[in-house]
């Protein structure tokens, strides 16, 4: 295990193999591991919040990784601003087994061998909204580590996406043309949170149906999208196949970027972000103190068993562990035990 000064000082040099084990630390679920990572995130600080959070979803089969790749490795080139770009990509994780594939160092190979991309395959663990449960932290951790965009790529279309926007700067959906009914294929919540739709495969013959797709997909946007100083969401084609469109997308998104910069939009929303951030971490502190405390942990277990068989109303069974968790920790005298603590932006 690398110390603190370790972490710290191999993060600030952009050295990937140590930017790769501190996002191993904060991902970590061992109290130990997260009290370090609280204390590096604190260190970390002041070198976060300066990069374009892009989080980037997409429905089965529309080539969100290929997209990816095509997007970094144009940012990452001269031609693009020779960006450094840090790719989260979050794999699905089993409700069975808990395993994941991580498999998109394979499918972005071009972009995973770029000395200037950074790419972090992690499982999402069962996390709602289609991301790992510290990519928060690990945004952070990337930014620290010199990476001006990161390009959150969640599982896909269908869960939460709410959960990507409130951590993100600007949310692209990639979608497909003639897949059936088009604007059917994408919910009304998640346009609400969509600042930039994609309709890759605009190649092959398929560039007239990408076009009629584009110019629905953003009649639906301005619809539905009510967002002030954030100026008005977008809809193109574009190829992640032959990289038409692809030079587009990304001014959509640095054009939104910026108008929320000038604006103020963005460090409000930042802002609105942290305070949800801070709320979900009561929330996850909260249930590891039940899980620790003895009492409240069989309490909990007695008061599943009690709803389940309909012993019991959930309201009243809420209020026992509660009660126990309360008689647990004043039992303790010095209060919670230390959960680590993690820095806020």
């Amino acid at each position: 295990m690398l110390t603190l000064e370790q972490f710290e000082a191999g993060v600030r040099a952009g050295d990937r193999a140590v930017l790769g084990r501190a996002i191993s630390l904060v991902e970590s679920s061992s109290p130990a591991h997260q009290a370090l990572a609280g204390q590096l995130l604190a260190r970390l600080m002041p070198q976060t919040g300066l990069s374009i959070r892009v989080g980037i979803t997409g429905v089965p089969g529309a080539g969100k990784s290929t997209l990816i790749e095509k997007l970094g490795t144009y940012l990452t080139s001269e031609e693009g601003g020779a960006h450094r770009v840090a790719v989260l990509a979050v794999d699905p994780s089993s409700d069975v087994t808990g395993g994941s594939i991580l498999g998109d160092r394979t499918r972005m190979s071009k972009l995973s061998a770029d000395p200037r991309a950074f790419i972090r395959p992690s499982p999402s663990g069962g996390t709602l909204g289609g991301v790992a449960r510290r990519t928060r932290e690990t945004i952070l951790v990337c930014e620290a580590a010199g990476y001006d965009v990161v390009l959150v790529e969640t599982v896909g279309v269908g869960q939460s996406e709410s959960a990507v926007a409130g951590m993100t700067d600007v949310f692209l959906a990639v979608m497909l043309a003639g897949a059936g009914d088009d604007l059917q294929g994408i919910k009304r919540g998640i346009l609400e949170h969509v600042d930039v739709i994609a309709v890759n495969k605009a190649d092959g013959g398929n560039e007239s149906r990408a076009q009629i797709a584009a110019r629905e997909y953003e009649m639906a946007l301005r619809m539905v999208s009510a967002r002030a100083g954030e100026g008005k969401p977008t809809a193109r084609t574009c190829s992640a196949l032959t990289g038409a469109g692809v030079r587009e997308v990304w001014a959509d998104v640095e054009g939104r970027s910026s108008e929320m910069r000038r604006s103020g939009r963005l460090d409000e929303k930042r802002r609105e972000q942290n305070q949800s951030w801070l709320e979900e971490l009561v929330r996850e502190r909260l249930e590891h103190l039940i899980r620790e405390s003895a009492g409240a942990s069989a309490a909990l277990e007695e008061a599943r068993e009690r709803v389940r068989h309909g012993h019991a109303r959930p309201t009243a069974e809420a209020d026992r562990v509660i009660e126990a968790l309360k008689a647990g920790l004043a039992a303790r005298g010095a209060g919670a035990p230390d959960m680590g603590r993690v820095a806020q932006p």
